[in-house]
């Protein structure tokens, strides 16, 4: 039997799509992977932004890094390319990484580059949901493999 499919942030499976670069695993990932099949996505890459990159937060209704530079259109593309994907494979939920820009869901950094959060989800979050496609956070990793569905 075939494994459903669910969209899953790069940078949980430990792939170097952190802004940063820095690699980090999500301690469930081997769980989720036993259950669906996961197609890795990183809506910044997919827009063109490059790993290692400045930190960026949204502000306002655009998305800043934290030198200033507007990375709207980058988001917004690479929130589009992530749709493409997901209508062209039928997936219907999405884990994402939290508090992300881009893949936040419920809080996202407030926009001050001071580690203040604010209650939102990030662009691509945000473009899923539109769509109709359920987007979890990782802390939601366990719900999702106890329930199937969160």
């Amino acid at each position: 039997m075939r494994k459903p499919k669910i969209l899953i942030s790069s940078c949980l499976l430990g792939l170097p799509a952190r802004y940063n670069g820095e690699r980090q695993v999500h301690p469930l990932i081997d769980a989720l992977e036993e259950k669906y099949e996961l197609i890795a996505v990183c809506p910044e890459t997919l827009g063109g932004l490059e790993i290692p990159r400045p930190p960026a937060e949204i502000v306002g209704k655009r998305v800043i890094d934290r030198e200033g530079r507007d990375v709207t259109y980058e988001y917004e593309e690479g929130a589009q390319r992530t749709l493409d994907i997901a209508k062209g494979l039928s997936i219907k939920i999405a884990v994402f990484k939290e508090r992300s820009p881009s893949c936040g869901r419920g809080w996202i950094h407030d926009g001050t580059f001071t580690d203040g959060m604010v209650e939102a989800d990030g662009v691509c979050t945000r473009l899923l949901l539109k769509n109709g496609i359920r987007v979890v956070g990782e802390s939601r990793i366990a719900e999702l493999l106890e329930n199937g569905a969160v």
